[in-house]
């Protein structure tokens, strides 16, 4: 079972949250994400894609705060979706140290970078603002271990999918992950940017 080689904490948080067994796309998913390998991984809402994505997340990080830079960076659409997963991933660290932060268009870049510069571990951002950051120094990327898309379907819109392609061109090595409900022909073509040998895990 995906649930039983977990962090401590992690194991905690599952029992605290009354998540007692995994959905069919997490039993396939949290070993290949958990290997390292880029993954595409699609399958309809409810299927446990972002919980899967969560847990992964936070045991790449070993359930502990360390350095000043993310080591995880997540892609959302807007605002609003960056406020839900925000809350979803504090459902999941409220007795850890790591700490998780939320970017958008509508905040001001230079409070972002000053809330930035204090130190944090995972951030959640829309493509656009990420570029911004990107762009005017705003986040450093020396020590990203992974950097996921969730519900990755709005990409199909050209300017979001290439505020994206633009910033992966600055992110020398890390894992990706693309969660979506299906693989269009646009987010196959990411293949030729930033998902080299990627493995397709669809439920």
């Amino acid at each position: 079972m995906p649930f039983k080689k977990l962090h401590p904490s992690l194991k905690e948080a599952l029992e605290r949250l009354e998540i007692e067994s995994a959905t069919t796309f997490q039993k396939n998913a949290i070993p290949k994400i958990k290997s390292g390998a880029n993954i595409f991984g699609i399958a309809p809402k409810e299927s446990g894609k972002t919980t899967a994505m969560i847990i992964n997340t936070i045991q790449k990080l070993l359930c502990k705060a360390e350095g000043d830079a993310p080591r995880a960076i997540s892609i959302v659409e807007n605002k609003k979706e960056a406020q839900e997963l925000h809350s979803k991933f504090l459902e999941f660290t409220k007795y850890t140290d790591l700490r998780v932060y939320m970017g958008y268009e509508e905040l001001h870049i230079d409070i972002q970078k000053s809330e930035i510069y204090m130190g944090i571990d995972i951030l959640i951002s829309t493509p656009k603002n990420l570029q911004k950051l990107f762009l005017t120094n705003g986040v450093s990327i020396s020590q990203l271990k992974i950097f996921f898309v969730d519900d990755a379907d709005f990409l199909i819109q050209r300017k979001e999918i290439t505020s994206l392609t633009t910033t992966s061109e600055s992110i020398k090595k890390c894992q990706y992950v693309i969660l979506a409900e299906k693989l269009n022909p646009k987010l196959d073509r990411l293949k030729d940017y930033f998902m080299t040998n990627s493995t397709v895990i669809k439920i």
